[in-house]
């Protein structure tokens, strides 16, 4: 009598976050949405959904705005990512829905860190997907992003608004660490932006950041910069008054500009100051909210911490 053949053993496939060669990735997501409700003082935005997989989570929602018996009542969250940065093989994605008539601003609790790339130059990925409804207003204001020398990955948002949406947002990046002597000369950073309304595309733009290429270091592009900004608008009722306001309100200086096309208004930083940068966009904000939402601009707290 011939003896059972022994089960055969199907491996496991290996887990990618412990891997050392360019295969290694540890990915981390977080599903948001935002809708409506009615209350016995108006509408109010709820979060009514946030899924989360590995390290990227949310503190409770703050409303720490004056209620208006007109206006729906805003939802502030802020997106908090525990390791606060961005090494060889992470990849993070974030997926923001906000419904019909409902209105979110988010932020995050600090600056986004990314670190040198490893001995295999794996690189990080983070994607931004934000979703608007007809009649929705999205606020997405992150504190600004930090690139470490020789940082390798690619960064990508893209804003999908329906019907009569709104959106306001802006990326800031600092490219090396200036005051400690580590400017950025080695890495690569690619920038992705789409905006599209109900499907047509009104912005596109990628932007590749590498010391090593002639844009890096030429007056017709980066010129040398270690600090970028822009700052995009969507949705306002005038957008050629809205450029009128800023330019009327931000101090003259040659680090800024600003533009409208296609309904879409955008404004561009380009010196060597964070705070510079942060704060112009910070100011055009100011100007930009009550054309946008019909509300005075109300800071987040967690930027005073």
């Amino acid at each position: 009598m011939s003896a059972d053949p022994a089960p055969q053993r199907h491996p496991s496939p290996p887990d990618s976050g412990h891997r050392f060669d360019a295969g290694r990735r540890w990915e981390a997501r977080l599903a948001l949405a935002f809708d409506r409700r009615e209350t016995s003082h108006g509408g109010r935005t709820r979060l009514t959904r946030a899924h989360h997989r590995g390290p990227l989570r949310v503190q409770r929602p703050f409303y720490p705005e004056p209620l208006h018996p007109a206006l729906v009542e805003p939802c502030h969250v802020y997106l908090l990512h525990p390791p606060g940065g961005l090494v060889s093989g992470d990849a993070l994605a974030l997926e923001i829905a906000v419904e019909a008539d409902a209105h979110a601003l988010l932020t995050t609790p600090a600056a986004t860190k990314l670190y040198r790339a490893d001995s295999q130059g794996v690189t990080w990925q983070q994607s931004n997907h934000l979703q608007v409804a007809a009649g929705g207003l999205l606020e997405w204001l992150p504190q600004e992003t930090i690139a470490f020398d020789g940082s390798r990955g690619v960064q990508s948002t893209t804003v999908a608004l329906s019907g009569d949406a709104r959106c306001l947002g802006w990326e800031v990046m600092a490219l090396g660490r200036p005051e400690g002597a580590l400017p950025f000369v080695s890495g690569a950073i690619e920038q992705r932006f789409r905006l599209t309304r109900d499907g047509r595309p009104l912005w596109l733009e990628r932007q590749p950041l590498d010391p090593h290429h002639a844009r890096f270091r030429g007056r017709w592009g980066q010129g040398g910069a270690s600090v970028q900004a822009t700052l995009w608008a969507a949705g306002l009722a005038s957008p050629e008054a809205a450029v009128a306001a800023l330019r009327e309100a931000l101090p003259a200086a040659p680090q800024w500009a600003v533009t409208q096309r296609l309904g879409v208004l955008l404004l561009r930083y380009l010196g060597d100051s964070r705070n510079q940068a942060w704060d112009y966009c910070q100011a055009a904000w100011q100007t930009l909210r009550p054309l946008l939402a019909e509300r005075e601009a109300c800071e987040p707290r967690i930027w005073r911490t």
